[in-house]
């Protein structure tokens, strides 16, 4: 009977070490289904150079990745360098290509596998995302339940505006916030005028410090607790760095 009861505990053991390796080992990716900047016909889509340059060092170390958008299934990616090496590794890789195509719908992500998310840029970033229920409750049950990570780079910073933890804050809230500052954006452009709002200035308004670098492509990013964000492509690599170490220093 004792012998028995060992092998259960040991069953137990092995399971739970599986299910908290499985937590530790996954990243979730936000990403837009949209195609055109707010109703107009200028096209729009993800930034591939956000995706790859963090997926590359998160799969470099070990980590799972899966991606998921408000409708689910295919997503347009696009502001492509073919000339970069690592845009020119992942624009060959079918398994890559095949999660672009089949995205998650909210409804079908399992929140207690991941331990950190990242909202990925492009002018895709500032619509559908922000305003998705179901993704807000993914990134606050990752955030709160699961002690988990958020990071966000450049426009993909939109998608942490509306996150309020369960105090009822912003999530941001008196923390140090970085994405596309005001003065890269052409404000008088047909594109921007279709943006739903000043990533910037509504950080500000809701409790955040938005802090950026007076220069284009500097990696800069700031790290503020779990919150991990960066202002633009140049950053998206660092932005993967630092959460691993802050999911390393977790564990």
């Amino acid at each position: 009977m004792q012998k028995i009861i060992l092998l259960f505990h040991l069953a137990f053991l092995l399971i739970a070490s599986k299910n908290e390796s499985l937590l530790q080992n996954k990243i979730l990716f936000v990403v837009s289904n949209q195609q055109t900047y707010g109703k107009s016909t200028l096209k729009t889509s993800n930034h591939f150079g956000e995706i790859v340059y963090a997926y590359d060092v998160f799969v470099k170390a070990g980590y799972k990745v899966d991606f998921v958008s408000p409708k689910g299934g295919s997503i347009t990616f696009g502001y492509l360098n073919k000339t970069n090496p690592i845009q020119k590794k992942y624009l060959n890789n079918t398994k890559l290509l095949n999660k672009l195509k089949k995205t998650l719908s909210p409804e079908k992500v399992k929140i207690s596998n991941y331990k950190a998310l990242y909202y990925v840029g492009g002018g895709a970033a500032m619509f559908g995302v922000p305003e998705n229920k179901p993704i807000q409750k993914i990134a606050i049950k990752i955030y709160d339940e699961n002690n988990g990570i958020i990071s966000a780079v450049c426009h993909g910073t939109a998608g942490i505006v509306n996150l309020k933890t369960k105090g009822g804050n912003y999530l941001y809230n008196q923390k140090h916030v970085s994405g596309y500052p005001d003065i890269f954006e052409n404000l008088t452009s047909e594109k921007y005028k279709t943006f739903p709002f000043s990533i910037e200035k509504l950080i500000r308004q809701r409790g955040g410090n938005f802090t950026y670098s007076n220069k284009r492509r500097d990696n800069y990013f700031v790290t503020d607790g779990r919150l991990v964000t960066g202002q633009d492509p140049s950053a998206s690599a660092s932005v993967a760095q630092e959460v691993i170490k802050l999911l390393q220093k977790n564990k």
